[in-house]
C-alpha cells in the first residue's frame, strides 16, 4: 500500500502518560476533531491485553474519521485487528520480515536516522520513514538532534515520504521548512496540551506552511 503524502502531515503518536484523567479514546478522539491526518498507537507500558482493547477502540475512531491507524512495534496486534500497517525503530523486526507477514496491502513506516538506513530500509519495502530526533526531546533523552542537513539528505536519497519527528513544537516546525519532509510526528505538541483539539488546528496549519514552502 502505498502511503500517501498528504496523509503525513500531521502524524499523531499517543503517549498515555498525558492523559491528564481522560481516556485514550477521549483524547484521540479530540485531535481527530482538531485534523490529524495519521495515528500510531504507541504505549510502552500498557501489556497486551490492554494495548489490544486501546488498538480495536483506536481503529474504530481512525476509520470513522478516514485516518490511517499503524500500531507500533507489533506487528501480530496490527495483524489481529486489522490495522492499516505498523510502524517499527531499527531494533525492531526488519522492514522485508515485516512485509512477509503483512503483506502487500499494508502500510510499514520504518524509522532512520541515516541516509543509509533511510535507503536500506526503502529497498526492503518501507512505504515512509520517520526520520528524527530533529530536537532535543522529552521522549528520548538519549536522542542527540539529527543534524537537519542529514534530513535533508535523507529525503533526497528516497522517494518514500519523510516524517521529521523528535521534539517538534509549533515554534519550532518553520525551521523544517525546505528540508523536503512530508509532515512531523509529535506527542507532546498534542497530547500534553490543554485544548487539544485547538493545538491540532494550529500545528495542523504551521506544518502545512512549512511543507509548502
Amino acid at each position: 500500500m502505498n502511503c500517501d503524502k498528504k496523509d503525513l502531515l500531521l502524524y499523531a503518536v499517543t503517549d498515555s502518560t498525558w492523559l491528564k484523567g481522560r481516556s485514550l479514546s477521549e483524547v484521540v478522539k479530540l485531535s481527530l476533531e482538531g485534523g490529524i491526518t495519521f495515528l500510531q498507537l504507541r504505549e510502552k507500558n500498557l501489556d497486551r491485553e490492554a494495548f489490544l482493547e486501546e488498538a480495536k477502540a483506536l481503529k474504530k475512531l481512525a476509520k470513522e474519521y478516514g485516518v490511517p491507524l499503524v500500531i507500533n512495534d507489533s506487528v501480530d496486534i496490527a495483524m489481529e485487528i486489522d490495522a492499516d500497517g505498523v510502524h517499527v525503530g531499527q531494533s525492531d523486526m526488519e522492514a522485508g520480515d515485516v512485509r512477509a507477514k503483512l503483506g502487500p496491502d499494508k502500510i510499514i513506516g520504518v524509522s532512520a536516522r541515516t541516509v543509509e538506513q533511510a535507503v536500506l530500509a526503502e529497498q526492503r519495502g518501507a512505504d515512509y520513514l520517520g526520520v528524527g530526533a530533529v530536537f532535543q526531546t522529552g521522549t528520548k533523552l538519549d536522542a542527540k538532534p539529527l543534524d537537519h542537513k542529514v534530513l535533508k539528505a535523507i529525503t533526497e536519497a528516497v522517494s518514500i515520504p519523510v516524517v521529521a519527528i523528535g521534539g517538534i513544537t509549533k515554534d519550532n516546525i518553520p525551521e523544517l521548512a525546505g528540508n523536503g519532509v512530508a509532515g512531523v510526528a509529535v506527542v507532546s505538541a498534542i497530547y500534553a496540551q490543554e485544548d487539544i483539539k485547538g493545538a491540532t488546528e494550529e500545528l495542523k496549519k504551521i506544518t502545512a506552511k512549512m511543507v509548502e514552502a
